[in-house]
């Protein structure tokens, strides 16, 4: 008999997807445990090593849970990197409990599921993504850290499908980090590169999870 299967999982919370696209809509959270890269600027570096294995039928009992309390349908498996553990099996028990998906990721595992929304965050120093993350991602977000250039906005923009939004999301809500997000925005809109947004992070204005 096999044993059944578990997903290391640091935590599971309800609360508002706090950036990209789907900025404000109800979330239920399940962050993941493990990272590969483990960038210095990390706000979830808690995650890389906390945390405790569950079998699916208990994170899907945790879920099903918050939706009934919040009436939230969507669903965002994020990091640490969750792409490093088998998730596969969990995304299509929530897709047949009728939740939609989004997943978080570094971008540097193939996915190799579909999923409703694709959130690819690349990271330094290379950027580095998958080709199939490149071809499902919804969206790009690109940490705007103090060390960002150009020159890498205008790789990961080329890297992309064209309709692909990507997001320049400051590091923090310090307000350096809002200054370096309009500076390489107007950067970017001089030299003529599509599809560039703002961001910021809407949890840590309103003190969210």
């Amino acid at each position: 008999m096999q044993p059944p299967l578990t997903l290391k999982i640091s935590e599971i919370f309800f609360s508002a997807e706090g950036e990209g696209g789907r900025q404000g809509q109800p979330t239920i959270f399940v962050r993941l445990s493990g990272c590969n890269l483990r960038c210095d600027f990390c706000d979830t570096s808690y995650a890389w090593d906390e945390g405790r294995e569950l079998r699916l039928e208990t994170i899907l009992s945790i879920i099903v849970g918050f939706k009934n309390k919040y009436n939230a349908n969507w669903v965002s498996i994020t990091g640490g990197e969750p792409l490093l553990q088998d998730i596969k099996p969990l995304v299509e028990k929530l897709r047949r409990a009728g939740f939609k998906i989004q997943i978080e990721t570094n971008g540097t595992k193939p996915i190799t599921f579909e999923v409703n929304w694709l959130t690819v965050s690349p990271k330094p120093p290379d950027f580095y993504t998958t080709t199939s993350c490149r071809q499902q991602a919804t969206e790009v977000k690109l940490v705007v850290t103090k060390k960002l250039r150009l020159a890498d906005v205008e790789k990961v923009r080329k890297d992309f499908p064209a309709r692909v939004l990507l997001w320049l999301q400051p590091q923090s809500n310090e307000a350096w980090g809002y200054r370096r997000a309009w500076h390489l925005f107007q950067q970017a809109a001089r030299t003529g590169l599509k599809n560039i947004r703002l961001g910021c992070q809407l949890h840590k204005i309103y003190d969210l999870r």
